[in-house]
């Protein structure tokens, strides 16, 4: 089983469900570059630094300040699954220079599908519990379990906004999925079904 993984798919897939799974089979580092880079910034490192001050100013941390955090958390480990990176080409042709990936297993997901799931997500304002209408709703009709306050919709789960966010994120992924497409690495999954069902075709195409 191939053991140098990027999982890649659109919000809404699941990819941090099936990468930490995997990861935690493999026995090797589930790497995501939101955690990373909070870990980093936590840490106060140089590189946590730098990507402080461009969040600080509301820019995006640029492709090479990513691809050094990930280069130096790889170096402590001899495989790894990374989760939602790389996110463009550029971001793929700086890890391909880093490391070698094994297997780029693309979670797939129609834009219908991705819009109802999202568009079912709630918060609750007091306590911060996520909630999903169809897959994991409350007991009360949009009250929350845990402190019985009303959830909330967040502005970027509203089906105009998600809609937005898929097509940004289907124009830099195509690039990409070439990218791997040609180095014949690439394994597309359906990300429908159950937890279970998708993890064991996951399985099938890393193997």
């Amino acid at each position: 089983m191939a053991r140098k993984i990027v999982f890649l798919g659109p919000p809404g897939a699941g990819k941090g469900t099936q990468a930490v799974r995997l990861a935690q089979e493999l026995s090797v580092p589930h790497i995501a570059t939101g955690d990373l880079l909070r870990s980093e910034v936590q840490s106060e490192t140089e590189l946590g630094m730098k990507a402080q001050g461009y969040m600080d100013r509301g820019e995006l941390v640029p492709d090479e300040l990513v691809v050094a955090m990930i280069r130096e958390r790889l170096q402590k480990a001899s495989g790894f699954v990374l989760d939602g990176f790389p996110r463009n080409l550029n971001q793929a042709q700086r890890l391909s220079s880093v490391t070698e990936v094994e297997r780029a297993v693309h979670l797939s997901l129609s834009r219908e599908e991705i819009v109802r799931r999202l568009s079912a997500r709630r918060l609750c304002p007091q306590c911060g519990h996520v909630y999903n209408l169809q897959a994991s709703p409350p007991q009360k009709n949009e009250i929350c379990d845990l402190c019985n306050t009303k959830l909330v919709q967040r502005n970027d789960d509203r089906p105009e906004v998600i809609g937005h966010r898929v097509d940004i994120y289907t124009r830099e992924i195509k690039p990409v999925l070439e990218f791997y497409q040609k180095q014949s690495v690439l394994r597309e999954v359906a990300a429908l079904g159950s937890v279970d069902s998708v993890y064991r075709a996951v399985k099938a195409a890393v193997n």
